[in-house]
Formats: C-alpha cells, sequence, structure tokens
C-alpha cells in the first residue's frame, strides 16, 4: 500500500522548539521562538514568511545548528539532531542540511569549480572523486561550462547556482535559504525566483526558506509558515492562506486588505453569521473561527475583513447603500496598476481599495474601465467579509 502524505515520515519535524535570548537571573529574558511545532514534507519548498524580529531566521539557523536552541528537538529524516531532553545537540557540519546566505557567502578569489570543491576538500574526500562531484553538480545546475570562472564574472543567476552547487555537492538533505534575493533588484529577483523553483523541482531536495516579501513566498512555496512573535500564526499553501486567513496578522501581512471595525450585534451561529454596526453603517461579516475558540459576542469590537477584489464600485440612487456592506463615499484616486485597475474610495473615516479587471480576458485594463473619476460620489459594495478579532 502507498504511504499517504499525512503518514509519511517529514523531512524535518520540530516539536515544541524554543529559543531564549539574554536570560540571566531575575530575567525571563527575550523569547525569539515559543514552543514552535513543524513538519516539513520531503521534497517541499517551504517559506518561512513575517516582519523582522518574528523568529523566522532564529529557526532557520536552529535547524542549521548555529543556534541553540534553549527547549525542545529536530529531527531531520528521521534522525535526532538536537533534544533538549536528551542533551543531544549535533554540530552543524554533521547535520545533513546546507545554508544558502544573502550575499551567497561565494569564495571572491576561488574559481567556480574552487568554491564547490571547498566543502568536500574539508570532508576529507581524495582528488579524483572530488573532481567527478564538482563537475556533476556544476552539470546539474546547468554552468558546468563555467567552471573556472570567479564569481565577480558571474551574473546573478549564475552566482545563485553556484551557490547552490556548493550546498548540494556534499549531498546534504535539505538546504537552507536565508533572504538569498533580498539583495537583488525587482527584475533579477523574478528570473532568479523562477530559476529556484525548477532547480528544486528537477533536484528534488527539501527546502527551507525565509523571507519577509510576500509576493516571494506566494511565487516560491508549496507550504507557508507565516510568523509572529516566535510562533507560527499560520501554516497553509500560499492559495488557501490568501483566500482564508486565519487571524488579522496572517491576512494584513499576505497581501493587500480593507477593513471595517464594527460593534456586533447578533450573532446566527448556525450560519455563522455577524451582524454589527459601524460607524460608515451596518456590516454582515461570515465567521470562520475554530470549535475551540469563543464566538462574537453583542457589543464586542470586531473586524470585517476583506480583499480589494471583493469590494465593487457602482452609480446608485441616493439612500441606495443603506443595506448592509454598502456605503456611499467619495472616489480619491483611479490609477492603473499592471494587471487591474486600482480605485480608492473614501467612506467616513475608511479607505477602501478596489480592484476591477479587464473585461475582456488578456486584455490590458485602463482606467477609464472603472468608469469614475476622482472627487466622483459612489456606492461601495463589499462581498465575503469575514469577521475576526485583534490578537
Amino acid at each position: 500500500m502507498t504511504e499517504s502524505v499525512a503518514d509519511a515520515e517529514p523531512a524535518i519535524r520540530i516539536r515544541g522548539l524554543s529559543k531564549t535570548y539574554g536570560r540571566r537571573p531575575g530575567s525571563d529574558g527575550e523569547r525569539a521562538l515559543k514552543s514552535v511545532d513543524l513538519d516539513v514534507r520531503e521534497g517541499e519548498f517551504l517559506v518561512l514568511l513575517g516582519p523582522s524580529g518574528c523568529g523566522k531566521t532564529t529557526l532557520l539557523r536552529c535547524i542549521a545548528g548555529l543556534e541553540l536552541p534553549s527547549e525542545g528537538s529536530i529531527a531531520i529524516g528521521g534522525r535526532p539532531i538536537f533534544d533538549t531532553s536528551r542533551k543531544l545537540d549535533v554540530s552543524p557540519e554533521r547535520r545533513p542540511v546546507s545554508m544558502i546566505f544573502q550575499s551567497y557567502a561565494l569564495w571572491p578569489h576561488m574559481t567556480a569549480y574552487k568554491n564547490v570543491a571547498f566543502p568536500l576538500k574539508c570532508a576529507g574526500v581524495g582528488r579524483a572523486e572530488i573532481k567527478v562531484r564538482v563537475q556533476a553538480v556544476l552539470d546539474k545546475v546547468g554552468i558546468g561550462q563555467l567552471g573556472q570562472r570567479y564569481p565577480g564574472q558571474m551574473s546573478g543567476g549564475q552566482q545563485q547556482r553556484l551557490a547552490l552547487a556548493r550546498a548540494l555537492v556534499v549531498d546534504k538533505q535539505v538546504v537552507l535559504f536565508d533572504e538569498p534575493l533580498s539583495n537583488v533588484d525587482a527584475q533579477v529577483r523574478e528570473k532568479l525566483r523562477i530559476e529556484l523553483i525548477r532547480m528544486q523541482r528537477t533536484l528534488g531536495f527539501t527546502a527551507i526558506y525565509v523571507t519577509h516579501d510576500q509576493t516571494e513566498a506566494m511565487e516560491l512555496a508549496d507550504r507557508i509558515a507565516v510568523m509572529s512573535q516566535g510562533r507560527i500564526a499560520q501554516l497553509d499553501a500560499p492559495k488557501a492562506m490568501y483566500a482564508s486567513p486565519q487571524n488579522l496578522h496572517v491576512a494584513r501581512f499576505l497581501g493587500q486588505s480593507n477593513e471595517v471595525e464594527f460593534v456586533v450585534k447578533e450573532y446566527d451561529a448556525q450560519r455563522r453569521r455577524v451582524t454589527g454596526v459601524a460607524s460608515i453603517g451596518p456590516v454582515v461579516a461570515d465567521w470562520h473561527g475554530g470549535t475551540d475558540e469563543p464566538a462574537p459576542e453583542p457589543e464586542q469590537t470586531w473586524v470585517a475583513f476583506g480583499r480589494p477584489l471583493d469590494f465593487t464600485l457602482s452609480r446608485e440612487p441616493a439612500g441606495a447603500s443603506a443595506a448592509p456592506n454598502r456605503w456611499t463615499g467619495t472616489v480619491e484616486a483611479v490609477r492603473f496598476v499592471g494587471l487591474y485597475t486600482e480605485t480608492v474610495v473614501r467612506v467616513g473615516e475608511a479607505r477602501f481599495r478596489c480592484w476591477s479587471m479587464p473585461q475582456t480576458a488578456g486584455s490590458v485594463p485602463d482606467a477609464a474601465e472603472a468608469d469614475v473619476s476622482d472627487g466622483e460620489e459612489v456606492v461601495v459594495t463589499a462581498t465575503g467579509l469575514r469577521a475576526m478579532r485583534e490578537a
């Protein structure tokens, strides 16, 4: 019988991982990681996403062995490499992982061949075997003919391939990426993402990639782990996370959002629907909380959340916006943004971003398609709003 994904041994298993900095007598210190549990599947491309200080790089460095966790355990391929209960801490060079840093950390005075050969020499591999393995991995990543070039003579994409070749030459199961594209300009970065995805799919290694760039995360990941204050706020596939964020931190960090703060008046438990009143008018939103989460209660303050594509514009007679999720506002700006036209509408103290796509598939949107202009009064209608609370 074929083993299911759910039953298969994960490439990486992390349980109860915590990291505290600056712990002194009388002080609890700063907790960078707070009892993190995480399974990374074999051959998966997992992205750790979050703002500075959320714990994503600390988690990556703990897996690599460059940081010593305060508590918890890490296993790779079923083999424990760190466990506080067993006083186990496998040294970085003995862990089946490689790491690629922001700058790629290539030796500028060494040729591509020597850069890749260096870790094998350190491991005591013989010269003949080094020659075979280095050439094989350079061929795998598509730069087999560039072995005698220096990093400074290579393009950004070629340097990325070289860094990956050096990471793979020692037969590591897992490759860790610490924001390797953060110093590359936007156009080159987009090309390198595509190259990286292709190489990871072709070579089949398990990847964990740290970034604060939501677009990068969406393009690269099989799954995204959004981190907040040392914890994983949500772990899911990019499309599912974008459509169904579990909390406001994830909703705000992954993509553009519109929000309406409102006071709850009624909660329909059967339909899981919340009715309330905002300063701009009546609101109706769906609640997607779990069975262990407290349901909305009357007079509580909640937030109705939606994406810009969930907000549409129309011209209607005065008073037509008295229904829930329909508000009269004033157009502040209309602008062309590549694949869509964005219209910004002010409704009372709220400001909504509304996106309209081209009417004909494959055509380029035009600002005129919004059919509104600055200063014009319009009715904004929101669909599919989700009720959420501040953490």
